[in-house]
């Protein structure tokens, strides 16, 4: 079996509830989790997903920086196109996904609607 390198890119995550060592899940799934975007590190599972947000008229840079502070957020910038700010963040469950989305992002002013894409490993 090839090797398998598990990255940590510095990220804060709490202690996981899986049981299962970052080898035991790298043998499982096998060569596919090989850069940063992997969905094991540390012997974590993580759910991923890049959150669209539409914000009010001159309000995406703003939304972003606030956005890019909150617990979860790897990532937030500012885009032109039918999205104004598009977010990475990942969490434990998916449940924990979805409270970030519904209590924390949702909840910053000019935000005006959100649409959220999780990352399927295919």
């Amino acid at each position: 079996m090839p090797t398998v390198r598990v990255v940590d890119p510095g990220a804060h995550h709490p202690r996981s509830r899986c049981p299962e060592s970052a080898t035991a899940a790298t043998d499982r799934l096998g060569p596919r989790i090989r850069n940063e975007s992997a969905s094991v590190r540390k012997g974590h599972t993580v759910v991923q997903a890049f959150i669209l947000i539409q914000t009010e008229v001159g309000q995406a840079a703003a939304v972003a920086q606030a956005i890019a502070e909150l617990p979860g957020v790897t990532s937030a910038e500012d885009v032109t196109g039918p999205y104004d700010v598009i977010v990475r963040a990942e969490a434990q469950t998916v449940d924990e996904l979805g409270k970030l989305v519904v209590a924390r992002v949702q909840g910053v002013a000019g935000i005006t609607r959100t649409l959220t894409c999780p990352v399927v490993h295919l």
